[in-house]
């Protein structure tokens, strides 16, 4: 059985020894659609690693439109950094990525004391105070607009996609899954199925905010029916920082470094 890798600098096939020299599979983590995705560690190392298995027969595999690898693999490259630069930026790094018998292998960095968002509000009682969700906005707000600055449109923010990560005195967002799937689409999308990257970014960032304040799910087509309504308790300014990410005209909508600027923020 072989195992072809085309990673950072090569493009080479190897054994699954290979593989298996450089790292150890250890518990099921997550389990998706596209695939699932297991905790793991670096052998030379130990450094804690996620190793996600995407089956190509039942994800539909887009590749980059400049060298023609995987598209999720093109943009965590571009988000993340090279592989020295683990933690550096929101965005988890991608360490090594394979192409083993019907599978996509992915390895990236795994944040060390880290639960996705919705973990973390569970743990929190389901919602989050107004003075937590505004320190893990401005991350998130941040993340964006480095995202947007390297060329790339996550499409699919949502609170599953994001970590927390606990090992300083702050929570920090850890962005993942550049799968390219479309979860929370904007009310465009619905009427003419048109969207553009940056209001449609802000949207999904309003929906994140919702959900972290609020403990019921978000819905787009609910919204825009009038049949979600906002928490009593959240200040002015927060509920106003909401109302700019989900105006329903994207025209209106506001900009990413608009929201950047936003007293709520700062």
């Amino acid at each position: 059985m072989g195992l072809c890798t085309l990673s950072h600098t090569f493009n080479r096939c190897y054994p699954v020894a290979e593989f298996e020299r450089k790292y150890k599979r250890l518990g099921l983590i997550g389990k998706g659609g596209r695939g699932s995705v297991y905790a793991g560690l670096r052998l030379e190392d130990s450094l804690p690693v996620a190793i996600k298995y995407i089956n190509m027969r039942r994800a539909q595999i887009r590749l980059s439109e400049v060298d023609s690898v995987p598209l999720e693999v093109a943009l965590m490259q571009k988000a993340g950094g090279e592989p020295n630069a683990v933690g550096v930026f929101a965005a988890v790094t991608l360490l090594d990525w394979y192409l083993m018998d019907q599978d996509l292998v992915i390895v990236m960095e795994r944040p060390p004391a880290s639960m996705n968002l919705v973990a973390y509000m569970s743990c929190r009682g389901g919602r989050l105070e107004e003075d937590v969700a505004r320190i893990l906005m401005k991350q998130m707000v941040d993340a964006a607009i480095d995202l947007h600055s390297k060329g790339i449109f996550h499409q699919d923010l949502k609170c599953e996609n994001t970590l927390v990560e606990m090992g300083s005195q702050e929570p920090r967002i850890r962005i993942i899954d550049f799968g390219c799937t479309f979860a929370f689409a904007p009310p465009e999308w619905f009427s003419s199925r048109k969207y553009r990257p940056s209001p449609t970014t802000v949207w999904q960032l309003g929906t994140i905010l919702y959900r972290m304040l609020h403990r019921c799910h978000f819905d787009t087509r609910r919204f825009t029916r009038g049949l979600i309504k906002f928490n009593k308790d959240i200040s002015q300014e927060c509920l106003n920082f909401l109302h700019l990410c989900l105006e329903e005209d994207s025209s209106r909508r506001a900009t990413l470094e608009d929201l950047r600027v936003h007293s709520w923020l700062l």
